[in-house]
């Protein structure tokens, strides 16, 4: 019955684990008490079993002696007994006990449960030599043992079938780019940020918050480079209608990170500060953006739609005639190939290091255009149609479905 005992006890449903802890018959608590160490409970039953099993081959070899003890009967009696016994404890010993135990575990358990618990004590000079043996060799093979790098997933990745849904190979490229990923390449860059002064009274930081839809939002004292924390707009709502309330006093504690943090460092950095929100310092100091829990997750994941994203393709684009488009700089490659039904690697040659299209440009002009500067390639044409100091506003596309020359 020990091997009977072994499949009963390890075949446990959740809900025959809740029944019997309502139960109070000491039979039932028994079983409960036995399970709770596994490994003490398997190496008893191995020993069980071991000995039952020893001592029928012993036996059955004194019986056969005695039967046979000429020199010719002895190779009948060994074949008789490798052949007939083995296959009588395998059957009797074995199938048929376990082949019980799957349709009754819960009432097999109960009736050895008493049993076993005397073995346990009976056997534990030797179940904990088995115990700790076993458990050295897992921890040195532990050490050892590789898992499945990040490398090899990204193997893994390029070489699945056709067949696999695209949203699916994204996801997995997001999981195995995921460790390599820097900061620097998902935050929302500093001429991005919506912060508010600190100065700012509480009506006008109400407007401003419904105006720019973030639930959380970076307060600065004289310039950008002084984050003096986050101000939580949950944290503003038991105040609305109170036109005085001095909301700085509600301002968190901003949490700072380098643009260099590798993003399943933040990740983690996250969950265990349980906060959403980081401010991205350069190497001096300075404010170069700010990331958040969504950025990350939108790393493996895709895009993330909350309340305040606006879902249509109107939100980056407008189209001027049929194959006339104006893009805002800041539309990510990505979208940008989405619209033109083509694959997110289709710039890949020229896009460099940048994300967004205005980046693209930057990459390939080393400078800021001026309005009217013209960038062509393949099915592209590209004209700056908008610019400040600092960057890239707008971009008319022109789209040639038969112009497929590089630049």
């Amino acid at each position: 019955m020990a091997s009977a005992s072994e499949t009963a006890l390890f075949s446990l449903q959740p809900n025959d684990i809740n029944e019997l802890k309502t139960s109070s018959r000491k039979s039932e608590k028994a079983v409960l008490e036995i399970r709770q160490n596994p490994k003490r409970l398997l190496a008893t039953i191995l020993i069980t079993n071991n000995l039952v099993n020893v001592t029928i081959t012993i036996f059955s070899t004194y019986i056969m002696a005695m039967m046979f003890n000429e020199s010719a009967n002895m190779v009948l009696a060994f074949i008789i007994n490798v052949v007939v016994v083995t296959s009588l404890v395998l059957i009797f010993g074995e199938m048929i006990p376990k082949i019980y135990a799957t349709k009754r575990p819960k009432a097999l358990a109960i009736s050895m449960a008493k049993v076993l618990k005397i073995l346990i004590v009976i056997f534990k000079p030797l179940s904990s030599i088995l115990v700790n043996s076993t458990s050295f060799i897992d921890k040195k093979l532990a050490k050892k043992s590789k898992g499945l790098s990040f490398s090899d997933l990204s193997t893994a990745v390029e070489i699945t079938t056709d067949d696999t849904p695209l949203e699916e190979k994204n996801m997995l490229k997001g999981i195995a780019t995921f460790s390599e990923k820097e900061v620097s390449e998902i935050m929302r860059p500093r001429v991005e940020l919506a912060a508010v002064p600190y100065e700012t009274d509480f009506n006008t930081l109400i407007k401003f918050i419904i105006d720019n839809g973030f639930s959380r939002i970076p307060v600065y004292k004289d310039t950008l480079d002084e984050i003096a924390g986050i101000i939580y707009v949950k944290d503003l709502v038991p105040n609305v209608g109170n036109s005085n309330f001095q909301w700085q006093k509600l301002i968190r504690s901003a949490y700072f990170i380098p643009e260099n943090m590798k993003i399943n460092d933040l990740f983690q950095s996250f969950r265990t500060k349980k906060i959403h929100i980081a401010i991205v310092v350069d190497e001096y100091g300075g404010t170069s953006g700010l990331v958040t829990m969504e950025d990350v997750l939108e790393e493996i994941v895709g895009d993330i739609s909350d309340e305040f994203d606006n879902i249509g393709e109107e939100d980056y684009y407008t189209v001027s005639d049929e194959n006339t488009y104006l893009f805002k700089g800041q539309t990510s490659i990505v979208d940008f190939c989405k619209v033109f039904g083509m694959s997110d690697n289709y710039f890949d040659e020229i896009k460099g290091e940048s994300d967004t299209l205005a980046g693209m440009i930057l990459e390939i002009e080393g400078r800021i255009p001026e309005i009217g500067c013209t960038t062509e390639y393949k099915n592209f044409k590209f004209e700056i149609t908008k610019v400040d100091a600092r960057r890239i506003i707008q971009i008319k596309v022109t789209y040639n479905e038969n112009n497929s020359q590089t630049e």
